[in-house]
């Protein structure tokens, strides 16, 4: 998470039992990237960013031969922490891989989790992208200007939807909007949904004023012309999309949202290396070259402890931004 506003927020962003056992007994090599066996945790619906991000990256390191037969499944639950908790008690579990992102960073502290991302092994940090401020096709809101003179009217009545939990992109976003516009951040009307898939259908049917979600989220929608594109939450203009940052509407700030992957606990350091390796060689391959470009993601890649240390700074900013804004 990078956060530029006045306030200077950041300097630089139970055991739950649920299916079938997930160690998975695998074939195969044991050397070089390949991992026999290995599933990918979504901690949401089908459709969010989560889930676009590990189903890229699965038929990426498939096609770009790095491992075979990678499972994408989800256990979506409390802005995440039901799969972080999962996860967690997977102790050892090399087989084993999570998506996550700031999201989940933002749930921990929302939801009191008492599994946080400290308990997890780091294995990288692949993209970072904008949030996009969006409406349904018949929207009486023409631009981003049109939006915030109406919500400077009345706050309370113009419900904001995100994919996120509090704490997570999709809630801090538009709460810096307010912010920015002069809005108090608790009279914001935000309805969270467990990803992006959930939150579509209520903006196409208008259950939501606006909605705020990820880039990559929505760009099919965008371009058919069945969602109108406001703004974008980053400090540049995204290429190929018609549509001014917050700065550019008046809104002194700019925010931007970015999405890893974690592994269990327990990990000797020879399956911690292999899946760092596979992730490295994932970055490193044109199909995921291609992946970032066609969803508008920015390679924002840092692998094992580096990674780490970022998701501690994470950890401490989403805390201070919370209590800043009075949330």
């Amino acid at each position: 998470m990078r956060l530029r506003t006045p306030l200077a927020l950041l300097g630089a962003a139970l055991l739950v039992l649920v299916g079938p056992p997930l160690l998975t007994a695998g074939s195969g090599s044991d050397t070089g990237t390949q991992i026999p066996g290995l599933r990918v945790m979504v901690p949401n619906t089908p459709g969010g960013g989560y889930d676009i991000t590990a189903r890229t990256a699965a038929k990426n390191a498939e096609d770009a031969e790095l491992t075979h037969n990678i499972e994408v499944f989800n256990l979506p639950g409390a802005g995440g922490t039901v799969g972080l908790t999962r996860l967690v008690g997977e102790h050892g579990n090399g087989r084993l891989a999570m998506s996550m992102g700031l999201g989940v960073v933002g749930a921990v502290h929302t939801n009191k989790s008492p599994r946080t991302l400290a308990d997890t092994t780091p294995i990288a940090r692949l993209t970072e992208e904008q949030d996009i401020v969006v409406v349904s096709k018949d929207s009486p809101y023409k631009s981003i200007k049109d939006l915030l003179a109406a919500w400077k009217k009345d706050p309370g009545k113009l419900p904001v939807g995100g994919g996120s939990s509090p704490g997570g992109p999709d809630h801090l976003a538009p709460m810096l909007m307010a912010q920015a516009a002069g809005i108090a951040p608790k009279t914001v009307n935000y309805i969270p949904f467990d990803g992006g898939g959930e939150l579509l259908a209520s903006i196409l049917g208008n259950k939501v004023a606006f909605g705020v979600s990820g880039v990559g989220e929505y760009l099919d929608q965008i371009k058919a012309g069945e969602l109108r594109l406001l703004a974008v939450t980053g400090p540049e203009r995204v290429p190929g999309l018609d549509a001014p940052t917050l700065r550019e509407a008046g809104l002194d700030t700019d925010f931007t949202n970015w999405r890893g992957v974690v592994a269990p606990p327990g990990l000797s350091d020879a399956e911690r290396d292999k899946l760092v390796g596979l992730f490295q060689g994932l970055h490193d391959s044109p199909q995921w070259k291609e992946s970032l470009k066609k969803n508008g993601w920015d390679d924002a890649f840092l692998t094992g402890d580096t990674f780490g240390d970022f998701l501690d700074e994470q950890d401490k900013s989403v805390d201070s931004v919370l209590k800043e804004l009075g949330l």
